[in-house]
């Protein structure tokens, strides 16, 4: 931890600003419109000041002040603040990417993120972006979650969907449906259940979470009569992670698993593709959702929705998962923080009190 960072008293978001012509800057405003919320957090977003004060003008929010800065030395805490991520004069036009808005997008990301490694800010929350206009500008990632993997020095991170009403974790996330299959092992789902189990517990305080993996095929295969991955892969994986410790039970099929209460019974739901998870996930709770990427060092959160080019000129767009995503972002890390502080401060056990343990 730095200095500067060891004297603060308030948690500083670090928000990119994602493409400048989809509906990142308006939720942005309106998430941080109310001045009362610098009494929690200090805003800190990446991008550019004139994307900002587009939507705050087009909204027409007159209290909405905020700090330009050139660097993260300049961000004043209790204060919005902007950081210039280009000298490029950017032309802002809602409702198409442009390759200037996807250079912007790509810059921002990678200054919040260095920002984020240095401890300038404490968490991210990213603003959505359009993957195929950045893949065109030079970005070679898939999406967010495989560059915050690699820039943390890991293969991969864990995708996880979360909501009051259910938190649904990923196993593969962009890949072709013609690839899925291919890209399953055992050791690859032991490996998300055992990740996203240490998330349950570190990040939402969930002492034994129980989690739902369900199958890949209709009817979680029929035992072996529509597809034999469930019998050779993941019954497998669930039986390596039950011996590891994990309470872990499956496989269902999706569509009777999401279509009834069964879903209640458990903390997390691991699906083995994007839009098994992921559409049953929007369907249910697509306004307060949030895109969470755990297993890493970092806080990182996002709405779980995209640039929605369709309505960005019209500024009628809902703030709501924004919102969410910044205070999730928030809650986690002061999760991860009190699991720090517990174990700094465990009380040492002293001589006799081993010895009286050794005896029982």
């Amino acid at each position: 931890m730095n200095k500067e960072k060891a004297k603060r008293n308030q948690i500083r978001v670090g928000i990119s600003i994602g493409d400048v012509n989809g509906i990142g800057p308006e939720i942005i405003v309106r998430a941080l419109k109310d001045a009362r919320i610098l009494e929690d957090f200090t805003p800190v977003i990446y991008g550019i000041g004139k994307a900002i004060s587009n939507s705050k003008n087009k909204l027409g929010v007159n209290d909405f002040s905020f700090k330009v800065c050139a660097t993260s030395a300049e961000i004043e805490d209790k204060k919005r603040n902007v950081v210039n991520c280009t000298n490029e004069d950017v032309q802002i036009s809602e409702g198409a990417s442009s390759m200037q808005s996807a250079k912007l997008a790509i810059e921002a990301l990678d200054k919040a993120a260095l920002d984020l490694s240095n401890g300038d800010v404490d968490v991210l929350v990213t603003a959505p972006i359009s993957k195929e206009s950045i893949q065109n500008a030079g970005f070679n990632f898939p999406g967010h979650t495989e560059y915050l993997a690699e820039m943390a020095g890991q293969a991969e991170a864990l995708m996880v969907m979360v909501s009051p009403l259910l938190k649904v974790a990923l196993v593969t996330t962009h890949v072709p449906i013609k690839e899925i299959s291919q890209a399953l092992t055992i050791e690859k789902i032991v490996d998300k259940i055992a990740v996203f189990e240490k998330s349950l517990r570190k990040d939402f305080g969930i002492l034994t979470p129980t989690i739902a993996v369900l199958g890949l095929n209709p009817h979680a295969g029929e035992n072996g009569k529509i597809g034999m991955e469930e019998q050779e892969i993941i019954n497998p994986a669930i039986a390596t992670a039950k011996n590891l410790g994990a309470q872990v039970y499956g496989p269902f099929a999706a569509d009777g698993f999401f279509g009834s209460d069964q879903r209640a019974k458990f903390d997390g739901v691991l699906a083995m593709y994007h839009d098994q998870g992921l559409a049953a996930f929007k369907a249910l709770a697509f306004d307060e959702g949030v895109n969470f990427t755990a297993g890493l060092p970092i806080v990182r959160t996002s709405p779980d929705h995209g640039t929605a080019f369709d309505i960005a000129a019209s500024y009628s767009a809902s703030a709501q998962s924004m919102r969410s995503a910044i205070y999730l972002a928030i809650d986690v890390y002061k999760s991860r923080k009190f699991e720090r502080e517990i174990n700094a401060n465990a009380l040492p056990i002293s001589i006799g009190e081993k010895d009286r343990s050794a005896s029982r």
